[in-house]
């Protein structure tokens, strides 16, 4: 019943006669969702997440390129022949009804066997924590409740091509959150739907996915693990916006296995050719150690305890560092240097990384 969803050189502009990149929200894209996969949609305001799950959803035609799920072009069909639950940022909920005709509504709406709602309805409730208030109307529900009730819905059927979730977190209190972010995870194992989650929170994007599509500015920059995000971002959007705090990112000169930063040379584990464009390498807080020896001035300006370790706010050459140290280590007053792991540094070549040739 599900399907794999082709997305065939789309783009989509809200201009009429879109004659220049800036024009489109969504820049020109292929991509290939794999059946059964759980994607998140991360990227911040605007970047067009919204737009593409629009479009994935039939809400919206794209001005160019193709949708297809499976073999079937469903370019042009409409929302409800495409056999996907959506579920949106702010609950719909039908507030007349009890929370069990909310669960209920889109299996009997496809008359499905009485016996079989039930028991349907009754796992959801379990799920979703509202077994105690199957009985209830919707109408005197706080937010989150009524945003359970809508996750429930979007989940109800066993039978849908995927499952699209719009910011579905936004309105729930934060400790629900967690609970209710391991219980799609849970339930994507046990019924293995496509399914995928916009959100513009990392921590929603990472814990949830098993492959996150970053987007910056209309276009998709990385699509990768949890991991492959942290370790080696294929764009400096990535790796300033995953982390906390992100990527350290320095502009430098790069020469062969050599970074030349502020008079000082910093080591590479690969080797360059000469690179054009603004050039610049990323580091993780968390690959930055402070020393008394080799390594670059810093100049320490503030540090923060967050309880599992300390960050070390300062500047190097005019742009900003941080640097995480392990709970419990001292700062001594004669650290005046950073190191970074030579096999942790990335470098950028206008935004973009640039893989390094064998040393």
């Amino acid at each position: 019943m599900m399907a794999q969803i082709t997305l065939k050189d789309l783009a989509h502009s809200y201009v009429a006669n879109p004659t220049k990149d800036a024009d489109f929200a969504l820049k020109e894209m292929d991509y290939v969702w794999q059946d059964g996969g759980a994607y998140a949609l991360l990227g911040s305001s605007g970047c067009g997440k919204t737009t593409l799950l629009n479009i994935i959803s039939g809400l919206l035609r794209p001005s160019k390129g193709r949708v297809l799920f499976g073999d079937r072009d469903v370019t042009d069909v409409a929302t409800a022949a495409r056999n996907i639950a959506q579920v949106f940022q702010f609950p719909v909920v039908y507030d007349t009804m009890t929370v069990r005709e909310n669960l209920a509504f889109p299996l009997r709406n496809r008359s499905m066997d009485p016996a079989y709602i039930k028991a349907r309805v009754q796992a959801i409730a379990a799920t979703i924590g509202m077994e105690a208030t199957l009985d209830r109307k919707a109408r005197g529900l706080t937010a989150d409740a009524k945003q359970k009730i809508s996750l429930g819905r979007g989940m109800v059927r066993e039978d849908v091509n995927a499952i699209l979730f719009d910011e579905p977190l936004t309105v729930i209190d934060p400790h629900m959150k967690w609970e209710l972010r391991t219980q799609l995870k849970d339930l994507h194992r046990q019924f293995g739907h496509t399914m995928i989650y916009v959100t513009h929170d990392q921590t929603e994007a990472l814990t949830f996915a098993d492959k996150v599509v970053v987007m910056y500015d209309g276009r998709v920059v990385q699509i990768g693990t949890p991991e492959e995000l942290f370790e080696t971002p294929a764009h400096t959007f990535v790796g300033y916006f995953i982390g906390s705090p992100g990527m350290n990112l320095l502009d430098a000169k790069v020469a062969g296995k050599v970074a030349h930063l502020q008079g000082v040379d910093v080591p590479l584990s690969g080797a360059y050719s000469p690179l054009s464009g603004r050039v610049q390498i990323g580091i993780r807080p968390e690959y930055c150690e402070l020393t008394s020896g080799t390594g670059l001035p810093i100049t320490i300006q503030r540090i923060e305890d967050v309880g599992r370790h300390r960050i070390i706010r300062g500047e190097v050459a005019g742009q900003v560092v941080n640097v995480i140290a392990p709970e419990g280590s001292e700062v001594g007053a004669d650290q005046t240097r950073v190191r970074f792991a030579p096999e942790r540094i990335n470098v950028y070549a206008d935004d973009w990384r640039v893989q390094g040739g064998a040393a």
